[in-house]
């Protein structure tokens, strides 16, 4: 492990060299009253997988932005084999070589591959029509090439995680990119997904591209690059060798300080039944069936963790669940009182707190200050309110206890909610939905996006509702997350829950095949 304390001076630095496929030099981002990259040196050679490693807010993202041309940097350069590049929009990149493949895939469901890959990037005749079947044959040979293995005709509505990922990637190389920023490649993949990406990865590389990793899985990183840098709050942290350094190693060189890897939890006490479904059906957006005749039970003192690749009904059933979807067909039942009908403030008054997968949409009001975000569920009620009028005091003073028990960092907690980190943000939701006594908890996608210290922050709030008696249902695309967490896992394919079984009988393995739909020996 080498730690860089401070940025190199101007003559310290090498030259711009065009043995690399792209350099940064002391790139610096100032936003109003925010210094977001400070100085940020990064070399990236051709055939080279250079993982980036950083808590939330550590400066990755803007850093990723700089170098394909959604921001300009306030200082610094930004080489492209040697030469100095100035880039106006992400259009310039491009030229220049640059790809990215987003977390949130680019894509439009209802077109085909090669109608996605073609738009910004037209292939025509004489300039004027669309040449269609010029850019499948090109697509036909990219694919065939990197070995991304994808039918051109087919609608992307039509295809698995992984694959869109790949039409991503062959969407990059279209526009001939040399270099490839991955942005979290493998957030919703299965395993066997993830090792296919791996192999991808690892084919482009030894083809000479350059691929820049940003994830925040630390087994992938010593997994799958060849160098990696870590940035912590807008600065280079240091750098590591993936064959001599550890996860704890990087842990700790991103957060400043030793993290827990491990979920430490006790034997779990399991008692009576606090929810239960019977036969649910519940339609998607489009009218479809999302949950399809669904049977589940989630005890108290257990977390219950729902593995599945998305898109197979999990956000239908956890809407249900709290009341922001309506039931088809079927019954819910909270401590022996059937809520299948109720709304969701109904749902509060029973006993059910909800950290929701969409945070923004779900979670906060985020022109609402974080003192209004804590009491959400509670506004209207004594001691937050004395009949038509709000108790600002006691509100403010509420919110003062939570930020500091839970760990939210804003400037004060009249700082509005969109100012916060994802960490932060998470954080705030969990302190206000675990702030009130509750029977159930429905924990979706909790951590996702965020640095391994609130990860370990978040995991240690769950369990310790689960051993408090309440009863924990975990939906999660991180297989870890659900294996760590987990004292039974429930496997989720189009819609029905098709396999049971208790946290000890569960590996990786078995998970990764039952969520695409494969079976098992028993």
């Amino acid at each position: 492990m080498q730690t860089v304390p401070q940025p190199p001076s101007t003559a310290q630095r090498p030259p711009p060299s065009a043995d690399y496929a792209l350099q940064a030099r002391g790139i610096t981002k100032r936003f109003p009253g925010v210094l977001a990259n400070d100085c940020i040196d990064l070399d990236l050679r051709p055939g080279e997988i250079h993982a980036l490693l950083g808590e939330n807010g550590a400066g990755k993202s803007t850093l990723m932005n700089i170098l394909y041309g959604l921001y300009k940097p306030t200082e610094g350069a930004i080489y492209v084999g040697g030469k100095e590049m100035r880039f106006s929009g992400p259009s310039d990149a491009i030229a220049a070589g640059i790809g990215m493949v987003h977390q949130h895939f680019m894509l439009v469901p209802p077109l085909t591959v090669t109608e996605n890959i073609m738009l910004g990037g037209e292939t025509t005749q004489g300039g004027i029509v669309l040449d269609k079947a010029a850019a499948e044959r090109r697509i036909r040979e990219l694919s065939a090439s990197y070995g991304l293995q994808i039918d051109p005709g087919t609608r992307i509505q039509d295809l698995a995680v992984g694959a869109q990922q790949r039409v991503e990637i062959l969407k990059a190389f279209y526009r001939n990119a040399s270099i490839l920023i991955l942005d979290e490649p493998t957030a919703v993949l299965t395993p066997q997904e993830a090792r296919d990406m791996f192999g991808i990865m690892r084919r482009l590389a030894d083809g000479g591209k350059a691929i820049v990793f940003i994830t925040h899985k630390l087994k992938e990183v010593l997994a799958i690059a060849d160098r990696i840098t870590v940035l912590r709050q807008g600065k280079v942290a240091g750098t590591a060798d993936p064959r001599t350094a550890s996860e704890a190693e990087l842990a700790s060189l991103m957060v400043g300080r030793s993290v827990l890897l491990q979920v430490a939890k006790k034997p779990a006490r399991i008692g009576e039944t606090v929810l239960r479904v019977e036969e649910l059906e519940v339609k998607d957006n489009r009218g479809q069936m999302a949950v399809d005749r669904l049977n589940m039970q989630v005890r108290a003192g257990e977390i219950f963790g729902i593995a599945g690749v998305e898109g197979n009904g999990q956000t239908e059933l956890v809407e249900a669940l709290t009341g922001l979807r309506k039931v088809q067909h079927g019954r819910m039942t909270l401590v022996d009182r059937d809520v299948t009908l109720m709304g969701t403030r109904e749902l509060i008054d029973s006993g059910l707190a909800h950290v929701p997968e969409d945070r923004h949409k779900h979670g906060l009001v985020l022109t609402y200050s974080v003192a209004d975000n804590m009491c959400l569920s509670t506004y209207d009620e004594k001691p937050f309110a004395s009949g038509p009028m709000r108790n600002d005091n006691f509100i403010l003073d509420f919110a003062r206890k939570l930020v500091k028990k839970f760990d939210v960092r804003p400037t004060s907690v009249q700082t509005l909610a969109r100012n916060l980190s994802g960490g932060n943000q998470q954080k705030a939701i969990l302190a206000r939905e675990l702030s009130r006594q509750i029977r159930f908890l429905v924990a979706s996608q909790p951590t996702r996006g965020l640095d391994v210290g609130s990860i370990e922050f978040i995991h240690k709030q769950i369990v310790a509702q689960r051993d408090e008696g309440v009863a924990v249902l975990l939906v999660s695309a991180e297989l870890d997350e659900v294996l760590a967490l987990s004292d039974t896992i429930g496997v989720i394919y189009k819609g029905k829950l098709i396999a049971t079984m208790p946290r000890t009988d569960a590996t990786r393995e078995k998970l990764g095949l039952l969520m695409t739909g494969g079976t098992v020996s028993a």
